[in-house]
């Protein structure tokens, strides 16, 4: 099922519950939109089940990332060249355990970390519902699966407006027995081929580290 805002603006005309809002598209389809991000035609002829795809080179970090930042909420870090990315702890009753920025740009990153574990396809309608809190006309742009460090994770590029600018979203979603964890970085629209690299080279740098006793 395509997430929520893929290709499409919506206009709300009525909520039927809590758990679900029915709408029309611009193009005068009817649709039901769902809490966990996802949304389907009410003309089921209409639904078409897309499958996330699968990219199938490995992804590795990078050699110049020599620092690793270590969760403390779950078994998991990520190296950062400390030449390139300032970082500190995310504040008190915050959801971000850590918070990055990239030396001389406007190129932002936060680590989310939990211990519950949730599936990477509700994971998924989580991340666009957060996102849509701050950005109500969040779209997912790109969506496939990785292999990140020895790694199976979903990387996602969503995009939407915050108080009038146009931001980018690029961030990994991981899953574990051990926990739940988002690696995102963000930045302006006009910004992000420029910084495109130096984001993948930040996000690479995702691992597993071993549980200290």
């Amino acid at each position: 099922m395509k997430a929520l805002f893929t290709s499409l603006f919506f206009v709300i005309l009525v909520s039927t519950s809590v758990a679900q809002i029915n709408a029309i598209t611009d193009t005068g389809e009817e649709v039901v939109l769902y809490d966990d991000g996802t949304w389907k035609y009410l003309n089921d002829s209409l639904n078409k089940i897309e499958e996330i795809p699968v990219n199938s080179t490995l992804f590795q970090k990078s050699e110049e990332s020599t620092f690793l930042v270590r969760s403390k909420r779950t078994n998991v870090g990520i190296w950062i060249n400390p030449k390139h990315w300032n970082f500190k702890k995310g504040e008190e009753g915050e959801p971000a355990e850590f918070q990055f920025q990239r030396k001389g740009d406007d190129l932002y990153g936060m680590l989310i970390a939990e211990k519950i574990s949730i599936p990477i396809e509700s994971l998924k309608g989580i991340a666009i519902n957060n996102a849509r809190s701050v950005a109500p006309d969040i779209r997912v742009i790109r969506e496939e699966y990785r292999t990140v460090n020895g790694l199976e994770l979903l990387m996602m590029q969503m995009a939407g407006t915050i108080q009038g600018t146009k931001f980018i979203y690029y961030g990994y979603y991981y899953s574990s027995p051990s926990g739940t964890v988002q690696l995102l970085t963000y930045t302006g629209e006009n910004l992000f081929q420029e910084y495109e690299e130096r984001i993948k080279d930040f996000l690479n740098g995702f691992v597993e580290v071993e549980t200290i006793d």
